[in-house]
């Protein structure tokens, strides 16, 4: 984002009250923790599928090793499982990180419950 529009940015969303700045971070921590949770089922979703396919969990094949005659489809599952596993961990950082934002408050003044 540009650096004046940024500026000017912060300087409306300033001007605002002190209520409306908390209403607005409120609802957007609100929206943000709502839309990272469905991501996060997504991530989780595909990688109990993957651990039902294998029989096995990420863990336990990083330690294995993939098999000496693991097919195509199982290499490149193996990435997807690796990336479905970052994305769940991303995913699950920022909805803490969300929530601590919800947890402290703004400006002093707790905000409750948001994505729980």
């Amino acid at each position: 984002m540009d650096t004046e529009m940024l500026t000017a940015l912060e300087r409306a969303f300033s001007a605002l009250s002190r209520a409306e700045r908390e209403t607005i971070i409120r609802h957007g921590v609100a929206l943000r923790v709502a839309d990272l949770q469905k991501r996060l089922f997504l991530a989780e979703s595909k990688i109990r599928s993957f651990a039902e396919r294998y029989q096995t969990t990420l863990e336990q094949l990083d330690a294995a090793g993939l098999p000496d005659d693991a097919s195509y489809e199982m290499h490149e599952d193996y990435i997807m499982w690796h990336h479905w596993v970052t994305v769940a961990q991303k995913v699950a950082q920022d909805m803490q990180a969300l929530k601590d934002i919800a947890q402290q408050g703004l400006f002093g003044a707790a905000i409750a419950n948001v994505g729980n």
